[in-house]
């Protein structure tokens, strides 16, 4: 039923707030919002207009950083299974331990470089 509502997640946004622009304000609307990687101008609007800012947010790095410490968490699994049946540690299981380690902080100094 279409009662001219928008219902974003139980939120029913009923009234709505209409306004021009010239051909040019609205390409370099247009342009912030690619800025953005995005494509709702409801939600730009709404967002500008509510906060007057709006943020990208790249994760990239961040998700780099896990899928290296997922890598490691398997590694030291693998490495805890192998000790627990041999009640050995080799010293090529604790350099790569370090390796992965010395990957991570590599992957962090590197984000927060570009973020200072």
């Amino acid at each position: 039923m279409d009662n001219g509502q928008e219902n974003t997640g139980g939120l029913k946004r009923g009234i709505m707030i209409r306004f021009r622009v010239t051909e040019a304000e609205r390409d370099f609307i247009f342009d912030k919002m690619r800025l953005l990687n995005t494509n709702n101008i409801a939600a730009y609007m709404r967002k500008m207009a509510i906060d007057g800012y709006a943020v990208n947010t790249d994760y990239s790095d961040l998700k780099a950083v896990a899928a290296e410490m997922q890598k490691i968490g398997i590694n030291i699994n693998q490495i805890a299974r192998r000790v627990n049946m041999t009640s050995r540690i080799y010293e090529q299981d604790i350099d790569e331990m370090k390796r992965g380690i010395d990957e991570i902080w590599r992957l962090l100094k590197s984000s927060l470089s570009r973020v200072v």
